[in-house]
C-alpha cells in the first residue's frame, strides 16, 4: 500500500514498539537456556524465545522499509539506547522463578492471540502476513503457559504459593498492554491495526478463568497499573538487559561472524 507521510510515521513507530515487546521477551527466555526445570521444558522455552524473536525480526524489517532508511534488524535491537526503546514493561520483568516466567508469558500469551486475531484483517499485507503465521506460534505458546499454570497451582503448596506471588507481582504491567495514544487512533481509523480497547474485557475474562483453573483467585481488572514503557521510561531491569544484549556488537561493531 502506499501511504501518505504522516502514516508512515505513525506506522513505523507503531511497529517498533510490537518489534521490541518481543525482542525482549525473547532475550528474557533466552536467558532460560541451560536452566530449565526439565529438559524438555529447556527445549520449549527455547524454542518460543526464537519464536518470538523471528517476530520481531520481521517487524524491525518493516520499519526499515517504512522509514526507507538502509538499517538492518541488528542496527534496531543494538544501537539504540534504554529510552529508545519502547516496549511494555510486562516484557522486561526478571525471571525470578519458574512460576514468575510462566506466569508472565502466560499474560502475554492470551494478549497475543487477541491481538493477532484483529491484526490478521489489517489492510496492510505485511502486517497481515506477520499475523497468520505469528497466530500459529502464539496458539502453542498459550497452551505451553496454560498447562504450566494448572501445574503449578494444582501442584504442591510451594509451587500454588509461588505461582501466586507471580500473578500478583506482575499483574500491574498487565495494564500497559491496552496502552493506546494518538499513534493508535490514527492507525485504528485507517484501518491498519486492532482497537485494542475492544478486548480488554475478554482478556481480563480469559485470564481470570485460568487463574481460577489453576486454583487461584481472580485478580481485579481495574486495580492500579503501571506504565512507561510506551514512553521509553522503564524499570531497573531494561538497562542490565541492553548491557548484556548489546556488549559484544556496541564493542566490535565492525565484527562478523
Amino acid at each position: 500500500m502506499t501511504y501518505t507521510d504522516n502514516i508512515k510515521e505513525a506506522l513505523a513507530e507503531y511497529v517498533i514498539r510490537l518489534a521490541d515487546d518481543r525482542m525482549i521477551l525473547s532475550h528474557r527466555l533466552s536467558e532460560l537456556c541451560g536452566h530449565g526445570p526439565i529438559l524438555e521444558e529447556d527445549i520449549a522455552i527455547t524454542n518460543i524465545s526464537l519464536d518470538l524473536l523471528g517476530q520481531a525480526k520481521f517487524y524491525y524489517e518493516k520499519v526499515a522499509e517504512l522509514s526507507g532508511e538502509e538499517v538492518s534488524a541488528d542496527d534496531w535491537v543494538f544501537f539504540r539506547d534504554e529510552r529508545e526503546y519502547w516496549n511494555v514493561l510486562l516484557v522486561e520483568q526478571a525471571n525470578e522463578d519458574f512460576a514468575h516466567t510462566i506466569v508472565k508469558q502466560l499474560f502475554f500469551d492470551v494478549f497475543e492471540i487477541l491481538f493477532y486475531g484483529e491484526l490478521i484483517k489489517s489492510k496492510d499485507e505485511d502486517l497481515r502476513a506477520i499475523a497468520e503465521k505469528s497466530i500459529k506460534e502464539t496458539k502453542y505458546h498459550l497452551r505451553h503457559s496454560h498447562d504450566w499454570m494448572l501445574k503449578l497451582g494444582g501442584g504442591t503448596e510451594e509451587s500454588n504459593n509461588r505461582l501466586r506471588e507471580a500473578v500478583e507481582l506482575l499483574w500491574m504491567y498487565t495494564g500497559e498492554l491496552f496502552y493506546s495514544d494518538e499513534i493508535d487512533s490514527l492507525l485504528v481509523a485507517e484501518g491498519l491495526v486492532p482497537d485494542t480497547s475492544k478486548f480488554r474485557d475478554e482478556y481480563y475474562k480469559t485470564i481470570n478463568k485460568m487463574l481460577v483453573e489453576s486454583e487461584l483467585d481472580e485478580m481485579d481488572p481495574n486495580a492500579w497499573m503501571q506504565s512507561g514503557g510506551r514512553e521509553g521510561k522503564h524499570t531497573e531491569f531494561l538497562g542490565h538487559i541492553l548491557a548484556t544484549l548489546q556488549y559484544l556488537p556496541r564493542s566490535m561493531p565492525d565484527a562478523q561472524w
